[in-house]
């Protein structure tokens, strides 16, 4: 697990830092996940969490991981 609950101050350092952080960030709600499984490919982690259509998946190739959130059905 890379990232999951995170204070307000947290969420607003790190979008100071970053324009893919959002300002209501589920992560504030603490109901949402950034993970990483050694033995997975996230590909698969992302499709699989599409699949199951409970929440919000993001997927960041680049940086290796898949955000996962309980909110409203969508993805990036």
């Amino acid at each position: 697990m890379i990232s999951a609950y995170r204070s307000i101050a947290t969420n607003e350092m790190l979008r100071a830092r970053s324009n893919g952080v959002a300002q209501h960030s589920q992560h504030v709600l603490g109901k949402a996940v950034d993970v990483r499984l050694d033995d997975v490919d996230t590909e698969l982690l992302r499709d699989t969490a599409i699949q199951m259509q409970r929440g919000g998946v993001g997927y960041y190739r680049v940086s290796n991981f898949v955000h996962i959130d309980t909110g409203r059905v969508r993805r990036w």
